[in-house]
C-alpha cells in the first residue's frame, strides 16, 4: 500500500484518538516534532513509537529541527544546549571548526536516536548577504559559501555517523532574503549568475545529500510569479538543474505565511512543482486533512527517492564514547554550552 506524500505534526506530547485514526487512514510518509511535543526523554520515546505504530511502519521517518542556538526543539533540562552554526567559525581555524561541527552533530545524533528521532533538519546551507533579514543570521555557518559548504558537510557527516539523516536547507538559498518567510514572501532580485556564484555553492557541494528542504523565496531570475516551493521552473532549473540535487525534496512548512491559499491547494501546487514530499507541522487535524488530500500518494520517482534516502541510514552507528565527546566539545567552548 502506498503512503501519503506528506510529513505531518501532532498536537501535543501524546497522540489523541482522532490523530491515531487519521494517521492510520492517511499513512503519511513521516512526522515532525516541535517544542510542544517535547517533554522528558521517556515521553518523546513513547511518542515516536506511537507515531510509527499509527502508520504500522517501523521505519517511518521522524524529523525535528535541532540546529542549536535559536532553533533547538530538545533542550534543557533534559538535553544539552548546542551552539548556533555561526559560533563555530569564530573558534580557531577552519579545520578545527570543521572537526567541532562534526562532533557537535554526532552528539546531537546521539541525543535524537535515543528517543526515536532519525532525521534532523540540518545543516542550514544558506549564505547570508548584506541587508538580509535576521531569520537566518547565526543559523548560517559563515558569509563565505565555501566555508558554509565545508562546515555543512561536517554537520551532515556527524549526523549520519550517529544514524540520523540530514536535511539540507533551504534550497536553493534563503541567505539573500530581506524578509522572514514565516511572515511574508521574500523576493530575491539577484541575477542567475549571482545566485550561482554564491547562493548555490554550498548546495551544489552537498548535492549528494539524501534530503533537502525548499526555500519559500521567490527568485525573480528563475520565476517572477512563484516561490521556489511552488515553482517548477525553480525546482527544475536550479534545484535539480544548476545545483544538481538528486535527493528527496521536502517542502518547507506549507503553513508559513510566505504561501497563500487553502492548504490543500498549496500542497497540490508544491507536488506539481516537483516537491517529493509536503511538510505541514502545525498539528491541527483539519489542516492535516487538507494537506494529505492535496499531497496525494508517494509514487514513481518520488517514491524511489524516498527509499534511497532512508537507505542512507547506517545499520549500526559508528563507535562513540558519549561522555568523552561531550567533555571534549565543552572544553572547546570553555563550558559555555555545558548542561
Amino acid at each position: 500500500m502506498t503512503v501519503g506524500a506528506c510529513i505531518l505534526g501532532c498536537s501535543g506530547t501524546v497522540l489523541t484518538g482522532d490523530e491515531r485514526a487519521f494517521f492510520a487512514e492517511a499513512r503519511p510518509w513521516g512526522f515532525i516534532l516541535f517544542a510542544r511535543n517535547i517533554g522528558a526523554p521517556d515521553q518523546v520515546r513513547a511518542l515516536t513509537g506511537a507515531l510509527r505504530d499509527a502508520v504500522a511502519r517501523a521505519d517511518a521517518p521522524i524529523l525535528v529541527d535541532q540546529e542549536g542556538g535559536r532553533v533547538q526543539r530538545l533542550g534543557p533540562p533534559h538535553w544539552r544546549r548546542y551552539p548556533a552554526a555561526g559560533d563555530f567559525p569564530r573558534l580557531r581555524d577552519l579545520a578545527a571548526a570543521r572537526d567541532l561541527v562534526r562532533l557537535g552533530a554526532r552528539l546531537m545524533a546521539h541525543d535524537l536516536a535515543a528517543v526515536g528521532v532519525d532525521v534532523n533538519c540540518l545543516p542550514v546551507l544558506d549564505t547570508p548577504g548584506a541587508g538580509a533579514h535576521g531569520v537566518i543570521g547565526d543559523r548560517a555557518y559563515a558569509e563565505d559559501p565555501d566555508v558554509v559548504a565545508v562546515l555543512g558537510r561536517a554537520a551532515a557527516e556527524g549526523l549520519i555517523a550517529g544514524g540520523v539523516l540530514p536535511v539540507v536547507k533551504h534550497i536553493p538559498g534563503h541567505g539573500r532574503a530581506r524578509a522572514d518567510s514565516h511572515e511574508v514572501l521574500p523576493v530575491v532580485e539577484a541575477s542567475l549568475d549571482e545566485l550561482s556564484a554564491r547562493d548555490f555553492v554550498p548546495f551544489r557541494a552537498l548535492s549528494d545529500m539524501p534530503m533537502g528542504m525548499t526555500a519559500h523565496v521567490r527568485f525573480a531570475a528563475l520565476d517572477r510569479r512563484r516561490p521556489a516551493t511552488l515553482s517548477r521552473r525553480t525546482i527544475r532549473g536550479a534545484v535539480r538543474g544548476a545545483i544538481g540535487f538528486e535527493g528527496l525534496l521536502i517542502s518547507d512548512d506549507i503553513g508559513m505565511k510566505a504561501l497563500s491559499g487553502p492548504l490543500e491547494e498549496r500542497a497540490r501546487a508544491a507536488r506539481a512543482a516537483g516537491c517529493d514530499v509536503v511538510l505541514h507541522g502545525a498539528g491541527d487535524l483539519a489542516g492535516m486533512r487538507e494537506v494529505a488530500a492535496g499531497a496525494g500518494r508517494l509514487r514513481g520517482a518520488s517514491a524511489r527517492r524516498a527509499r534511497a534516502a532512508l537507505a542512507r541510514r547506517p545499520r549500526v552507528p559508528e563507535p562513540f564514547d558519549a561522555p568523552e565527546s561531550r567533555a571534549r566539545f565543552d572544553a572547546a567552548f570553555g563550558g559555555r554550552f555545558a548542561a
